[in-house]
C-alpha cells in the first residue's frame, strides 16, 4: 500500500540514483532493434552557471521530447556538455585570486590557466548537478567540454581550414571593447541601458576665415533665419572623441550647407596654431531635421561613423588605449597632427597600421580617463567661446543648471552654453558593468557573409524550420545583413588562436607550432631578403624557437560553440555516434541567441558536414524557440526588480514534478510564461490527486494484471475510459510531436484529473462494492491498466512521481518506466464513450444547477426527461442507479412537457427537468445572484475606464496594460454564467 503522501524531497534522490545505477539514459538505452535515431544536443550552459528559470524551461522541454522518444523505442541520445565561457570564467578566477590578495599578472599565462583548470575541477559545473535534479535524462557519461581535448582538436581543424580557404583573416575593424577586461566582446555581451545624458553643441570654424550665408526655412519655405556664419554647428554626446574626427558630414539635400561642402573646417580643440582641418562631406547618414543636421565623423569610435568613414575614404584615428584612457604613446601632438594633415592633403590613405600609429590626442589630454578628458574638452572649448550659447531660459537646458559666474557689475550672464539634457542609450559590459567603447583594433575575423549563404538557403528551402515560424524572419534579417564576425578575444582563457608571427610580422597558421615553424622556415629560406640570413643563422644556432612568436589572443567562445552539434559527437574523427546521430533533430533555445549561436551552428554545420554529393548537412531539422519566463505580472525577471524566482527553491517547496508540469502546461508557442507560485502549488495538487487515486484503487483491490486485454472489456464504463485513454494518448503524442507542449500537458491533465479521478473511479465505486465478482475483477484489472498508461503518458512531464508509482504498483515490472513502451491509441468504442459522456454531462449539469441555486445537499427532486428518444430512454434506464446516486435525484421519468417551476438542462436530443420550486427561495437567490452580477459589472466598468483612458494606456507599462485587458477578459465568462444562473432561477417563479 502506498504511503499517504508523496514525499518528493526523499523520493527524488532515490529515483535519480536508480536511473544512474541502471545507466538508464545511455545513448540507445531501451531502443528497439533497428530503431530510428533521435538526438538533441544540450545548449551548453556556462561552466560558471547555475540553474535559472530559463534553464529550467529549456531543459524541461528538451527532456519531455527525449523521454517521449525513448519510450517510443527510438535510439535516443541527449548529448550534455558545458561551455568554457571565456570572459565569465576568467572573471570568476580573477576575483578568487583578488580575494587572496593576488592578481592575474602575478602569474605566467600557463600558471593562470592551470588555476582556472583547478577551479573548474573543484567548483565548475555546479549546474550539471542542478540539471540532474531537474530530471534531465542526458547521457551523462558522454559529458563534453568546449576546452576538452577532442573539441579543441575540432576547433583547430576548423580554424586552419577556414583560414586556408580565405574565410578567416586578420584585419582592423571597429569592435565592442570592454576597458575593464581589455578585450573585444560580442554584441550579446553588451547591455544597452537608457541613462541620463547630455548633448553639447559646438562651433567648428571654417578654415582660412571663410564664411557663408546660413538660411533656415519653415515647412512652407518661408525664411525664418538668415545670417552670415564662419562656422558649422555640430552636436555630440561624446566631446572627447572630437579629437579623432575625420570629417563633418551633412545630407546631400541639405541646402543650408551646400555652399561649404568640400571646404575644410577646424576641430575646435588642441593647440590653436596646430589644429587639424577636416573636410565637410555629404552622406546619406545625417538627418537634416535632427539638431543642426551636421554630424562629426569619428570613424574609430562610433559604429555609424565607421560606415560613413569607410564609404568616403575618411581616415580612422584611434584615441584611446585598452583601458579607455586617452592615448599617451607616440610622438608629440604637433608631429602627429602634421602626419594627419599630410594624409588629408594627399587624398590617399596609407596602410591601416600607419594611420593607427598616429596619436592625435593633444599633449595636455594624454593619459586622462575618457570621462575626465570629456570634462576638460568641454571646459576648454567653452572658455575659447566656441560653444553654442543660448539664453538661460532655453527649455533645452532642462530644469537643473549650474550656478553662473557673475560678470562685472554683479549681473549674471545672459547666455550659457547649450547643453541639452536627454536620455541616451549607453552600452555596458554585461559582466564588467563599465561603459563599452567602440574601438578600432586588430582582430581576427570570419567571413560570415560567405558562410551565411548556405545557412540562409537551408531555412528558405525548408530543410531547417523554426517553431514558431515567425522567428524565421528574424533569422533572415540577421543573415542577410551579416557583418564580418570578430572571432578573437584578448583573454588568457580559451582556445588560443593557432597563428604565429615571423620576424617581419608575416603570419603562419597551423594546427601546432611545429607545423607553423616548418612553414615559416620554408618561406624565409626560399625568399631572398633581409630575413633569409637571419633565419638561417637561427637554424644553425639551433635557436629555431625564437623565429616565431604566437598570437596571444583566444577565440570567441561562440566559435567553439558553433561546432557543438558535430564536435560533441566526435568530429573530426568518424565515430559511430557521429554516423548515427548527425544530423541531430531539434534544437531548443531562447530567441536571444538565434544569431549568436543558432546561425553560427548553421554556418559551420553546412560548411563542414557534407553528404555523399558534397552538399552541406544542417545541424538540426527544427529550431524550437521558447519564450521568456516572466513573473506573474508579466515583468521580466531581474535582480534589480527583486522578482527573480529560483527554480531550486521551487523544487524544494513544491517538488520537481510540479515545477516541470507547470512550465510545460504554460509553454504555449510564442507566448511568454507568467510564472505564479499558486500555479505550481496547483499542479503539485494534481500530482497529489494522482497519488491519492492510485492509493484508492489499491484499497479497492486494483493490482497490475498482465493478462488484461482492453478489447475484452465488457462494462461500458471500462470501454469508455479505454476510449478516452486512446484519445488522450493521441492528443499528448500530437502535442509533443508538434512542439505544442501546453496542449500535450493539458490533454494529460484533463484525462487524469477529470476522466479518471473525478468520474471513472466514482463510477466504479458501486462495482467495487457490488456482488458481481466478474464485473469487479474486470474493473480492477482495467483500472490498473489505465493507471499504468496514465503513468507512462505523464512520465515525460512528471518523471519522478511516475517512476515511483510504476515501481510501487507492481512487483513484476520488467523495466523502468523511462524505458516502458509509450501507450498505444488503438482502442475505440464510440458508442460506450458517447453514453458515459452523456451521463457525465447530465450529472455535471444537475450539480451545476443545484450549486447555482443553493439547493441543500440533502434535498432531492425527481428528474423528468422531455422529448426523450429511444437513445436517451435506453441510456436513462441503463444508468438510472448511477444518475440517482451521483446527481442526488429521486425517480426518473419521461414526460411530454416540462413541469412548472423546473430548472432545465439540455443533454443530447432531450431536456432534463428538475422541479426545484419548492426547494429554493427564488426571491432570495435572485437577489444574491443580482448582487454578484452588480459587483462583476462594477469591476469590469473600472477596468474599462482605465483602458479607455488614453493617458493610462500611453504611460503605464505595457505589461500592466496587458494585465488589465486580461482581467477584463476573465470577467466575461463569469458574468455570462451569473446571468445564465439568474435566468434559471427566475424561470422557477
Amino acid at each position: 500500500m502506498l504511503d499517504k503522501t508523496f514525499d518528493a524531497a526523499s523520493v527524488e534522490p532515490q529515483i535519480a540514483k536508480k536511473w544512474d545505477d541502471s545507466n538508464a539514459f545511455a545513448a540507445g538505452a531501451g531502443a528497439r532493434e533497428g530503431a530510428e535515431p533521435f538526438c538533441i544536443v544540450i545548449p551548453p550552459p556556462n561552466v560558471t552557471g547555475s540553474l535559472h528559470m530559463g534553464h529550467a524551461l529549456n531543459n524541461t522541454l528538451q527532456d519531455i521530447m527525449i523521454r517521449y522518444q525513448r519510450m517510443l523505442g527510438n535510439n535516443v541520445l541527449w548529448q550534455p556538455g558545458m561551455d568554457h565561457a571565456g570572459i565569465a570564467t576568467q572573471m570568476v578566477v580573477e576575483r578568487k585570486l583578488n580575494a587572496e590578495g593576488k592578481k592575474r599578472t602575478d602569474f605566467t599565462r600557463p600558471e593562470f590557466i592551470e588555476k582556472i583548470w583547478e577551479w573548474k575541477n573543484e567548483s565548475g559545473g555546479t549546474i550539471f548537478n542542478q540539471l540532474k535534479r531537474l530530471g534531465a535524462s542526458c547521457d551523462w557519461s558522454r559529458e563534453r567540454f568546449t576546452m576538452d581535448e577532442g573539441l579543441s582538436e575540432a576547433v583547430l581543424k576548423v580554424f586552419v581550414e577556414l583560414y586556408n580557404e580565405g574565410l578567416i583573416y586578420r584585419g582592423k575593424r571597429l569592435v565592442n571593447w570592454d576597458p575593464h577586461f581589455e578585450t573585444a566582446i560580442s554584441d550579446l555581451e553588451v547591455e544597452n541601458t537608457e541613462v541620463d545624458g547630455h548633448m553639447w553643441h559646438f562651433k567648428y570654424p571654417l578654415a582660412d576665415g571663410a564664411t557663408y550665408t546660413y538660411v533656415e526655412k519653415d515647412e512652407d519655405g518661408n525664411v525664418v533665419l538668415e545670417e552670415t556664419r564662419d562656422y558649422i554647428s555640430i552636436a555630440t554626446t561624446r566631446p572627447e572623441t572630437m579629437l579623432g574626427d575625420g570629417a563633418v558630414a551633412v545630407h546631400p539635400s541639405d541646402e543650408r550647407y551646400a555652399s561649404i561642402v568640400g571646404k575644410l573646417c577646424e576641430i575646435p580643440v588642441g593647440p590653436k596654431e596646430h589644429r587639424r582641418k577636416i573636410p565637410i562631406i555629404t552622406d546619406e547618414y545625417p538627418d537634416k531635421d535632427f539638431g543642426s543636421g551636421a554630424v562629426k565623423i569619428t570613424g574609430a569610435h562610433d559604429f555609424n561613423d565607421y560606415q560613413v568613414a569607410k564609404r568616403n575614404n575618411i581616415p580612422l584615428y584611434r584615441l584611446m588605449d585598452t583601458k579607455a584612457a586617452m592615448r599617451a604613446d607616440g610622438a608629440s601632438y604637433v608631429e602627429e597632427a602634421a602626419k594627419a594633415k599630410a594624409i588629408v592633403e594627399s587624398g590617399e590613405l596609407p596602410s591601416e597600421a600607419a594611420v593607427d600609429a598616429i596619436n592625435l590626442v593633444p599633449d595636455e589630454y594624454r593619459g586622462l580617463d575618457r570621462f575626465e578628458a570629456r570634462k576638460k574638452v568641454v571646459a576648454d572649448i567653452t572658455a575659447e567661446g566656441l560653444a553654442i550659447m543660448v539664453p538661460e531660459t532655453d527649455p533645452r537646458l532642462g530644469p537643473v543648471k549650474a550656478p553662473l559666474a557673475p560678470e562685472e557689475g554683479g549681473e549674471t550672464r545672459a547666455t550659457v552654453p547649450l547643453v541639452e539634457k536627454k536620455k541616451i542609450m549607453q552600452p555596458f559590459g554585461d559582466r564588467s558593468k563599465v561603459v563599452i567603447e567602440p574601438m578600432l583594433t586588430d582582430q581576427w575575423f570570419a567571413d560570415a557573409e560567405t558562410l551565411a549563404k548556405p545557412a540562409l538557403e537551408s531555412v528558405k528551402e525548408g530543410r531547417t524550420n523554426f517553431v514558431p515560424k515567425t522567428w524565421e524572419n528574424t533569422y533572415y534579417n540577421w543573415m542577410e545583413n551579416i557583418q564580418p564576425w570578430c572571432i578573437s578575444r584578448q583573454l588568457w582563457w580559451g582556445h588560443q588562436i593557432p597563428a604565429w608571427y615571423g620576424p617581419d610580422d608575416r603570419v603562419f597558421v597551423a594546427k601546432n607550432e611545429g607545423l607553423a615553424l616548418e612553414a615559416a622556415i620554408q618561406h624565409y629560406i626560399s625568399h631572398e631578403g633581409p630575413w633569409k640570413a637571419w633565419v638561417e643563422n637561427k637554424i644553425e644556432a639551433s635557436d629555431t624557437q625564437s623565429i616565431l612568436r604566437r598570437d596571444p589572443d583566444v577565440l570567441d567562445t561562440w566559435f567553439s560553440s558553433a561546432l557543438w552539434p558535430f564536435s560533441t559527437l566526435g568530429w573530426p574523427e568518424k565515430t559511430k555516434e557521429l554516423e548515427a546521430y548527425y544530423q541531430t533533430d531539434v534544437l531548443v533555445t531562447g530567441f536571444d541567441i538565434i544569431f549568436f549561436w543558432v546561425a553560427r551552428m548553421m554556418m559551420m554545420g553546412n560548411h563542414f558536414m557534407k553528404d555523399e554529393d558534397g552538399k552541406g548537412i544542417e545541424p538540426f531539422h527544427t529550431v524550437y524557440v521558447h519564450a521568456l519566463v516572466r513573473d506573474k505580472d508579466g515583468q521580466k525577471m531581474s535582480k534589480s526588480k527583486g522578482n527573480v524566482i529560483d527554480p531550486l527553491e521551487l523544487m524544494d517547496e513544491y517538488g520537481t514534478d510540479a515545477l516541470r508540469f507547470t512550465l510545460a502546461i504554460m509553454a504555449a508557442q510564442g507566448r511568454d510564461v507568467r510564472l505564479d507560485t499558486d500555479r505550481i502549488a496547483g499542479y503539485r495538487n494534481f500530482g497529489t490527486k494522482l497519488w491519492n487515486a492510485t492509493r484508492f484503487a489499491q484499497m479497492n483491490g486494483v493490482t497490475h494484471d498482465p493478462s488484461f486485454i482492453p478489447e475484452n472489456a465488457k462494462l461500458p464504463v471500462n470501454r469508455w475510459i479505454l476510449t478516452e485513454l486512446s484519445r488522450a494518448v493521441r492528443e499528448v503524442s500530437t502535442g509533443i510531436d508538434t512542439y505544442r507542449f501546453n496542449d500535450a500537458a493539458s490533454a494529460a491533465y484533463k484525462f487524469v484529473w477529470n476522466n479518471f479521478c473525478d468520474w471513472y473511479l466514482e463510477l466504479l465505486k458501486p462495482v467495487f462494492q457490488g456482488e458481481d465478482e466478474a464485473a469487479k475483477k474486470e474493473a480492477q484489472a482495467c483500472a490498473a491498466y489505465v493507471l499504468d498508461q496514465a503513468y507512462k503518458m505523464l512520465h515525460p512531464f512528471m518523471p519522478f512521481m511516475t517512476e515511483e508509482l510504476w515501481g510501487l504498483t507492481s512487483e513484476v515490472r520488467d523495466t523502468l518506466i523511462c524505458h516502458a513502451a509509450w501507450p498505444k491509441a488503438e482502442f475505440e468504442d464510440d458508442e460506450a464513450a458517447e453514453e458515459i459522456n452523456w451521463l457525465i454531462e447530465l450529472v455535471s449539469g444537475i450539480r451545476s444547477v443545484r450549486a447555482e441555486m443553493n439547493v441543500p445537499p440533502s434535498a432531492k427532486a425527481p428528474l423528468i426527461f422531455v422529448d426523450a428518444g429511444d437513445v436517451t430512454r435506453g441510456r436513462m434506464e441503463r444508468n438510472a442507479a448511477a444518475i440517482q446516486w451521483l446527481a442526488r435525484v429521486e425517480a426518473l421519468s419521461v414526460a411530454d412537457s416540462a413541469p412548472e417551476g423546473s430548472a432545465q438542462i439540455v443533454v443530447g436530443e432531450s431536456t432534463a427537468c428538475l422541479p426545484l420550486g419548492s426547494l429554493v427561495d427564488v426571491d432570495a437567490e435572485s437577489a444574491r445572484i443580482e448582487k454578484a452580477i452588480g459587483k462583476v459589472r462594477g469591476d469590469m466598468a473600472k477596468i474599462e475606464g482605465k483602458l479607455n483612458n488614453e493617458k493610462f494606456v500611453q504611460n503605464a507599462k505595457p505589461e500592466i496594460v496587458q494585465a488589465e485587458r486580461e482581467k477584463l477578459e476573465e470577467f466575461k465568462p463569469t458574468l455570462e454564467n451569473l446571468e445564465a444562473a439568474l435566468a434559471r432561477i427566475q424561470a422557477l417563479k
